[in-house]
């Protein structure tokens, strides 16, 4: 029976590559599901032999231990190097989609809050 390894939802596509270049590389037989046409399934990577389990988990988390070292030296290059995306980037580069969320989450707060606040008008 297959035995789930690695879900990969939301994962990006250099992480997946990584993790099956790996597998692949140390021999450990393993198949791919994908989330299917409307995104309900789950993607994952799957061992086709239970019994490698143990072995895929611990360089699975070697590789991750690895892989946040690296993730957060490039950011702090990229941040030494003035080329990390802050608010205020993203603010110019997107003003109209950064304004827009801005407005929903407002308006959302707005329905939320609205119905206590008349709530507490009428009682007070």
């Amino acid at each position: 029976m297959a035995k789930l390894l690695f879900k990969l939802n939301q994962v990006p596509d250099d992480e997946a590559f990584e993790v099956r270049a790996l597998l692949e590389e140390q021999g450990v037989e393993f198949y791919e599901t994908t989330s299917g046409n409307w995104g309900v399934s789950m993607a994952a990577i799957w061992l086709s032999e239970p019994d490698d389990y143990e072995r895929a988990k611990a360089l699975l988390e070697d590789y991750q231990a690895e892989r946040v070292l690296r993730m957060r030296a490039e950011l702090e290059q990229r941040e030494s190097a003035g080329e990390a995306e802050t608010f205020a980037t993203r603010v110019g580069q997107r003003p109209l989609q950064v304004v827009s969320i801005l407005v929903l989450i407002a308006l959302i707060a707005y329905v939320s809050i609205a119905p206590f606040v008349d709530m507490l008008k009428e009682n007070g």
